[in-house]
């Protein structure tokens, strides 16, 4: 068996660290981002980067969506995915063919982050709608009970949750997806140099750290919608097995 695996997320939420660990498997394919060229070809915003990302990747929804449930014949195809960038119109019935999972981190502490990087930021910005809605087709129409992770409590038990990932799968848990080499990779977007610093810094997993600091009126607006949704998912997240 080859299974797809898409990791469903907003910014700034351990998206590329995940990545990374998967790709340091020794049968894995990832793909970072798949929809993003097409998600600003199609809506227009001005991103980083912009031209170059739309230039060097896949604006064509139609054609992303037929790579992505294509098998990595090496074995596990590995997405990371922006739950903001699969825009309302494209279809989802190609959902069914891949298997699931749903990233999850508190707003807070994601707008932090994100306004270092972006000076305007909205909810649909960091994802969270789309991702509630995403969770609720693929409930209804995939898996009763797809993998609801909370970057948290990913980081005080890594391994716990990866070798838990891999058994959903229905594939060994390797040791190096606890660790990898620092730097840039050929699989980064384009877009890696302008968000992707402190992965390319990173060897492994860090520690959970409370991320601590003031929004400014108009992100904790952001953030006064996005705490409800942030809850409902939180309410239906994973839990690990006893021991």
């Amino acid at each position: 068996m080859n299974p797809i695996f898409a990791m469903w997320s907003g910014p700034r939420n351990l998206s590329t660290a995940m990545m990374r660990a998967w790709e340091n498997r020794p049968d894995s394919r990832v793909w970072d981002e798949p929809f993003y060229a097409a998600y600003l070809a199609r809506t227009g915003l001005e991103h980083p980067m912009r031209k170059a990302i739309i230039t060097h990747h896949e604006a064509d929804p139609a054609q992303v969506i037929r790579a992505c449930t294509t098998p990595y014949t090496g074995g596990v195809f590995y997405q990371k995915h922006m739950t903001h960038h699969l825009l309302p119109d494209y279809p989802l019935d190609w959902l069914a063919q891949l298997s699931h999972c749903f990233l999850l981190r508190d707003p807070h502490e994601v707008l932090l982050s994100y306004a270092q990087k972006r000076e305007q930021v909205t909810l649909e910005d960091i994802g969270l709608p789309q991702q509630l809605r995403l969770y609720r087709w693929v409930k209804a129409h995939v898996d009763a009970e797809p993998l609801v992770v909370d970057a948290k409590d990913f980081l005080q038990q890594p391994e716990a949750w990866l070798r838990l990932m891999c058994q959903r799968l229905q594939i060994p848990f390797y040791p190096a997806m606890l660790n990898w080499p620092a730097g840039p990779r050929n699989s980064d977007g384009i877009w890696a140099s302008h968000w992707y610093d402190s992965v390319w810094q990173s060897t492994g997993f860090g520690s959970w750290r409370e991320r601590r600091g003031e929004l400014d009126a108009t992100t904790q607006a952001v953030y006064q919608q996005a705490e409800p949704l942030y809850r409902e998912l939180r309410a239906v997240r994973t839990h690990l097995p006893p021991g």
